[in-house]
Protein backbone atom coordinates (compact mmCIF):
# COMPACT_ATOMS: atom_id res chain seq x y z
CA UNK A 1 0.00 0.00 0.00
CA UNK A 2 1.02 3.42 -0.81
CA UNK A 3 0.56 6.39 1.57
CA UNK A 4 1.14 9.70 -0.35
CA UNK A 5 1.38 13.23 1.44
CA UNK A 6 1.21 16.57 -0.31
CA UNK A 7 1.97 19.93 0.46
CA UNK A 8 1.39 22.99 -1.11
CA UNK A 9 3.85 25.59 -1.01
CA UNK A 10 6.73 24.59 0.63
CA UNK A 11 9.87 25.97 0.63
CA UNK A 12 12.32 22.89 -1.17
CA UNK A 13 11.37 21.11 -4.57
CA UNK A 14 11.42 17.57 -3.08
CA UNK A 15 9.82 14.48 -4.55
CA UNK A 16 11.24 11.25 -2.04
CA UNK A 17 9.62 7.99 -2.65
CA UNK A 18 10.52 5.38 0.74
CA UNK A 19 10.07 1.85 1.19
CA UNK A 20 8.22 0.24 4.08
CA UNK A 21 11.21 -0.05 5.86
CA UNK A 22 12.58 3.38 5.76
CA UNK A 23 9.67 4.94 6.09
CA UNK A 24 8.38 3.20 9.51
CA UNK A 25 12.05 3.83 10.50
CA UNK A 26 11.58 7.70 10.08
CA UNK A 27 7.72 8.26 10.13
CA UNK A 28 6.22 5.19 12.39
CA UNK A 29 4.35 4.15 9.21
CA UNK A 30 3.99 0.37 9.46
CA UNK A 31 3.83 -1.57 6.25
CA UNK A 32 3.12 0.68 3.97
CA UNK A 33 5.43 3.06 1.44
CA UNK A 34 5.71 7.11 1.69
CA UNK A 35 5.78 9.45 -0.86
CA UNK A 36 6.95 12.91 0.61
CA UNK A 37 6.39 16.23 -2.38
CA UNK A 38 6.97 19.28 -1.93
CA UNK A 39 7.36 22.44 -4.43
CA UNK A 40 7.77 26.17 -5.06
CA UNK A 41 7.83 28.56 -7.92
CA UNK A 42 5.14 29.50 -9.78
CA UNK A 43 1.53 29.14 -8.34
CA UNK A 44 0.39 27.98 -11.46
CA UNK A 45 3.29 25.26 -12.00
CA UNK A 46 3.36 24.34 -8.61
CA UNK A 47 -0.44 23.18 -9.06
CA UNK A 48 -0.07 21.60 -12.39
CA UNK A 49 3.00 19.19 -10.52
CA UNK A 50 0.29 18.39 -7.32
CA UNK A 51 -2.26 17.43 -9.46
CA UNK A 52 -0.23 14.90 -11.28
CA UNK A 53 0.51 13.64 -8.22
CA UNK A 54 -2.96 13.77 -6.58
CA UNK A 55 -4.21 11.79 -9.80
CA UNK A 56 -1.67 9.53 -9.71
CA UNK A 57 -2.51 8.63 -6.07
CA UNK A 58 -5.81 8.36 -6.79
CA UNK A 59 -4.58 5.69 -9.49
CA UNK A 60 -2.78 3.43 -6.77
CA UNK A 61 -5.07 0.82 -5.09
CA UNK A 62 -4.89 1.60 -1.38
CA UNK A 63 -3.19 5.25 -1.94
CA UNK A 64 -4.03 7.36 0.90
CA UNK A 65 -2.67 11.30 2.41
CA UNK A 66 -1.40 11.40 5.38
CA UNK A 67 -1.12 14.30 7.55
CA UNK A 68 1.10 17.38 5.95
CA UNK A 69 3.00 17.33 9.25
CA UNK A 70 5.49 14.34 7.86
CA UNK A 71 6.95 16.79 5.44
CA UNK A 72 7.93 19.24 8.10
CA UNK A 73 9.51 16.33 9.83
CA UNK A 74 11.55 15.71 6.81
CA UNK A 75 12.65 19.22 6.24
CA UNK A 76 13.71 19.51 10.24
CA UNK A 77 15.38 16.55 10.81
CA UNK A 78 16.98 16.03 6.79
CA UNK A 79 20.36 16.40 7.85
CA UNK A 80 19.90 14.62 11.32
CA UNK A 81 22.66 11.41 11.15
CA UNK A 82 22.22 10.83 14.91
CA UNK A 83 20.10 7.35 14.46
CA UNK A 84 22.76 6.33 12.86
CA UNK A 85 25.99 7.67 14.78
CA UNK A 86 24.13 6.01 18.00
CA UNK A 87 24.43 2.50 15.37
CA UNK A 88 27.70 2.73 14.75
CA UNK A 89 28.60 3.41 18.88
CA UNK A 90 26.81 0.00 19.39
CA UNK A 91 29.45 -1.37 17.12
CA UNK A 92 27.02 -1.81 13.85
CA UNK A 93 28.08 -1.48 10.20
CA UNK A 94 26.07 0.98 8.34
CA UNK A 95 26.64 3.10 5.33
CA UNK A 96 24.34 4.14 2.43
CA UNK A 97 24.92 3.57 -1.29
CA UNK A 98 23.22 5.71 -4.30
CA UNK A 99 23.21 5.07 -7.51
CA UNK A 100 21.54 5.96 -10.70
CA UNK A 101 19.28 4.10 -13.28
CA UNK A 102 16.12 5.34 -15.79
CA UNK A 103 12.78 4.53 -14.56
CA UNK A 104 12.66 1.22 -16.65
CA UNK A 105 14.82 -0.33 -14.13
CA UNK A 106 14.37 1.38 -10.91
CA UNK A 107 11.94 -1.47 -9.32
CA UNK A 108 14.32 -4.08 -10.53
CA UNK A 109 17.50 -2.43 -9.01
CA UNK A 110 16.17 -1.85 -5.79
CA UNK A 111 14.77 -5.66 -5.65
CA UNK A 112 17.65 -7.58 -6.57
CA UNK A 113 20.18 -5.06 -4.41
CA UNK A 114 18.34 -5.40 -1.43
CA UNK A 115 17.55 -9.32 -1.69
CA UNK A 116 21.83 -8.89 -2.40
CA UNK A 117 22.48 -7.32 0.48
CA UNK A 118 20.35 -8.65 3.04
CA UNK A 119 21.69 -12.03 1.76
CA UNK A 120 25.57 -10.96 3.04
CA UNK A 121 25.87 -13.12 6.07
CA UNK A 122 25.55 -11.04 8.89
CA UNK A 123 23.60 -8.55 7.30
CA UNK A 124 20.23 -7.86 9.32
CA UNK A 125 18.39 -4.62 7.03
CA UNK A 126 18.36 -3.35 3.69
CA UNK A 127 16.26 -0.93 2.47
CA UNK A 128 16.12 2.37 -0.04
CA UNK A 129 13.98 5.13 -1.24
CA UNK A 130 14.19 7.00 -3.92
CA UNK A 131 15.57 11.29 -3.63
CA UNK A 132 16.06 12.71 -6.82
CA UNK A 133 14.07 12.19 -9.36
CA UNK A 134 14.35 13.05 -13.34
CA UNK A 135 12.53 12.88 -16.45
CA UNK A 136 14.85 9.59 -17.62
CA UNK A 137 15.28 8.49 -13.95
CA UNK A 138 15.74 8.74 -10.39
CA UNK A 139 18.68 8.02 -8.10
CA UNK A 140 17.97 5.51 -5.55
CA UNK A 141 19.97 5.34 -2.08
CA UNK A 142 20.70 2.28 -0.24
CA UNK A 143 19.40 2.66 3.30
CA UNK A 144 19.62 6.00 0.31
CA UNK A 145 21.26 1.77 0.02
CA UNK A 146 21.85 2.10 4.10
CA UNK A 147 22.79 -1.46 5.11
CA UNK A 148 23.97 -2.37 8.63
CA UNK A 149 25.66 -5.45 10.07
CA UNK A 150 26.53 -6.31 13.56
CA UNK A 151 30.02 -8.91 12.58
CA UNK A 152 32.38 -9.65 14.87
CA UNK A 153 35.31 -6.60 15.23
CA UNK A 154 37.90 -8.54 13.16
CA UNK A 155 35.56 -9.47 10.51
CA UNK A 156 34.23 -5.62 9.97
CA UNK A 157 36.31 -4.98 6.62
CA UNK A 158 35.52 -8.10 5.29
CA UNK A 159 32.06 -7.54 6.19
CA UNK A 160 31.40 -3.83 4.42
CA UNK A 161 33.88 -5.40 1.52
CA UNK A 162 31.44 -8.08 0.62
CA UNK A 163 27.94 -5.79 1.41
CA UNK A 164 29.32 -3.06 -1.38
CA UNK A 165 30.36 -6.10 -3.88
CA UNK A 166 27.11 -7.50 -3.72
CA UNK A 167 24.82 -4.42 -3.89
CA UNK A 168 27.11 -2.39 -6.85
CA UNK A 169 27.53 -6.27 -8.82
CA UNK A 170 23.27 -6.20 -8.33
CA UNK A 171 23.09 -2.53 -9.67
CA UNK A 172 25.39 -2.94 -12.44
CA UNK A 173 24.00 -6.16 -13.71
CA UNK A 174 20.28 -4.23 -13.63
CA UNK A 175 21.85 -1.66 -16.29
CA UNK A 176 21.97 0.72 -12.89
CA UNK A 177 24.73 3.01 -12.99
CA UNK A 178 27.42 2.89 -10.27
CA UNK A 179 27.12 6.10 -8.83
CA UNK A 180 24.86 9.17 -8.54
CA UNK A 181 26.37 12.34 -6.58
CA UNK A 182 28.76 11.00 -4.36
CA UNK A 183 31.60 10.14 -6.59
CA UNK A 184 33.44 6.84 -7.45
CA UNK A 185 36.01 6.93 -5.09
CA UNK A 186 38.46 4.65 -4.27
CA UNK A 187 35.78 2.27 -3.22
CA UNK A 188 33.87 2.32 -6.11
CA UNK A 189 37.33 2.40 -8.26
CA UNK A 190 37.35 -1.27 -8.38
CA UNK A 191 34.14 -1.71 -10.08
CA UNK A 192 34.80 1.45 -13.28
CA UNK A 193 36.12 -1.42 -15.92
CA UNK A 194 33.14 -3.80 -15.18
CA UNK A 195 30.35 -0.26 -15.51
CA UNK A 196 31.75 0.41 -18.51
CA UNK A 197 33.22 -1.96 -20.14
CA UNK A 198 34.94 -1.42 -23.93
CA UNK A 199 34.80 2.59 -22.94
CA UNK A 200 37.23 1.94 -19.76
CA UNK A 201 39.57 3.06 -22.92
CA UNK A 202 38.35 6.15 -23.56
CA UNK A 203 38.34 7.05 -20.15
CA UNK A 204 41.90 5.87 -19.94
CA UNK A 205 43.06 7.67 -23.17
CA UNK A 206 40.76 11.07 -21.61
CA UNK A 207 42.85 11.26 -18.50
CA UNK A 208 46.23 10.54 -20.19
CA UNK A 209 45.76 13.56 -22.61
CA UNK A 210 44.37 15.94 -19.68
CA UNK A 211 46.52 14.78 -17.04
CA UNK A 212 49.76 13.04 -18.56
CA UNK A 213 51.73 13.20 -15.24
CA UNK A 214 49.12 11.65 -13.33
CA UNK A 215 48.61 13.60 -10.47
CA UNK A 216 45.09 14.51 -10.34
CA UNK A 217 43.42 11.59 -8.34
CA UNK A 218 45.36 8.88 -8.70
CA UNK A 219 44.22 5.26 -8.63
CA UNK A 220 40.72 6.97 -8.90
CA UNK A 221 37.88 5.89 -11.45
CA UNK A 222 39.56 2.30 -12.06
CA UNK A 223 42.60 3.87 -13.68
CA UNK A 224 46.41 3.07 -12.92
CA UNK A 225 48.38 5.32 -11.05
CA UNK A 226 51.82 6.40 -10.95
CA UNK A 227 52.66 6.69 -7.63
CA UNK A 228 52.06 2.90 -7.41
CA UNK A 229 49.00 0.46 -6.38
CA UNK A 230 45.92 1.89 -4.28
CA UNK A 231 45.68 0.33 -1.06
CA UNK A 232 41.76 0.02 -0.28
CA UNK A 233 40.52 -1.97 1.25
Amino acid sequence: MCRRVIQRGAPVAVLRLYDATEADRSYQTGDRHVVLALDEGDPAMIEASMRVLEEESAATPGAERLDDELVGRWLEHRNDVAALEALTRKGFVVDTMEVAAPWAALDRIYERTVEAIRAVPGALAASAHQSHAYRDGACLYFMYFTFAGRPPAEDKDAFYTAVWDAGTRAVLAEGGALSHHHGVGLNRSRFVAEALGPALDVLAALKGALDPAGVLNPGKLGLPSPFGPVGWP
